[in-house]
């Protein structure tokens, strides 16, 4: 697949189908890729890739410090997410399109509606991640990294992620950058070379960034209230997509269309088209 190098990062990333440009912002947490449409959860059943690239032109991409993308040691906030998709749309030569985010991915979707509402047509927001179970979790990911850092260093991370190659997703131990460090080794040679302290103060401010509500993270409510763009929100129900969260973007956002469709009813049958009729109208 093509890599576009974005703000020193590289991101890998596809081009699929033809029509209107449709930004997918994969589902995945720490854990992001391309495959994901295909492979995660929901997403299974609903084969989101074989019905929208009928009628839009779909641009899906590893985000940043997953899969194939790179990443950088930094306090990561919702703003460098932003700065990759658009980054991204710029790489393309792409002005506005629609803008589809999937479950940690409405985060940074609906921040870049905030940052960019000219380069905005639509949000379909499917299956906001949140609620309080969600940042509960968030908290203690991090700290079970911050622990190991603590115990074995970060040459210890290093060996672990070398060692059995998963994800943070799979195992926290390992860290936000587990997927750089164990494909890049220049990567891991720098990360190495980091003081551990500052490093600790980093982890915790990207925590507090990404972790700071128990409604749905990503944009302030304020924000949100002033967003003029059309929006389709689909709600899920778990412990990492609590209803209410998807409720909370659904009063904030002022041109939301709130499907009120239960996990178990949403199936490829019905899913694809609903989202295809909305961006057709938007």
């Amino acid at each position: 697949m093509p890599i576009a190098v974005i703000d020193g990062i590289t991101t890998r990333y596809d081009v699929i189908g033809s029509g209107p440009p449709l930004l997918m912002i994969s589902p995945g947490g720490f854990d992001a890729t391309i495959e994901k449409w295909r492979t995660q959860g929901v997403y299974v059943r609903l084969k989101l890739l074989d019905h929208l690239p009928q009628h839009h032109t779909c641009i899906v991409y590893d985000r940043r410090e997953s899969g194939e993308s790179g990443g950088r040691v930094e306090h990561i906030t919702w703003a460098q997410y932003v700065a990759q998709a658009r980054g991204l749309l710029d790489h393309l030569q792409i002005d506005r399109a629609h803008i589809m985010g999937a479950c940690m991915g409405c985060s940074p979707a609906m921040a870049f509606g905030v940052a960019h509402p000219e380069r905005t047509r639509s949000l379909v927001l499917y299956w906001p991640v949140g609620g309080a179970h969600y940042r509960i979790q968030g908290h203690a990911r991090i700290a079970e990294h911050l622990a190991y850092v603590d115990r074995e260093g970060l040459h210890g991370v290093v060996l672990l992620v070398a060692s059995q190659g998963k994800t943070y997703n799979q195992d926290p131990r390992g860290g936000l950058w587990a997927s750089v460090i164990r494909r890049d080794a220049a990567f891991a040679t720098e990360y190495l070379r980091l003081n551990v302290q500052e490093y600790t103060d980093l982890v915790i401010a990207t925590r507090d960034t990404l972790f700071d509500r128990d409604t749905s993270p990503g944009a302030e409510p304020e924000e949100l209230m002033r967003l003029d763009v059309p929006a389709l929100v689909v709600p899920g129900r778990d412990k990492s997509h609590a209803t209410s969260a998807a409720r909370y973007v659904e009063e904030c956002l002022p041109r939301a269309e709130y499907w009120d469709i239960s996990v178990d009813d949403q199936t490829e049958a019905n899913v694809p088209p609903r989202i295809i009729e909305f961006l057709s109208g938007s």
